[in-house]
């Protein structure tokens, strides 16, 4: 698991959770702004692509998308097809 691009594992956690719950990004954007985070749609979707976050950010999406937990096997999951894929 050393080898784990961290990074591809918060990309593809966040897009299936945006998936799933049928959020786009400007969707993400507008529930930010509620709770006062200025954050473009077209800025997120750069953030998320890259999955360059800071950790206040991956919070605050947490929380606006009502993400109740992030199980630590669906990370190892999503890290173990990350490293078939490579």
């Amino acid at each position: 698991m050393e080898s784990v691009n961290w990074r591809l594992v918060v990309q593809r956690l966040i897009k299936s959770e945006m998936s799933l719950k049928g959020i786009r990004y400007q969707d993400l954007s507008d529930k930010l702004a509620e709770i006062a985070v200025v954050q473009s749609a077209d800025n997120l979707r750069n953030k998320v692509n890259k999955g360059i976050l800071g950790a206040d950010l991956l919070l605050q999406i947490m929380f606006v998308m009502d993400i109740k937990k992030i199980e630590r096997d669906r990370l190892k999951d999503i890290a173990k097809t990350l490293m078939k894929d490579d």
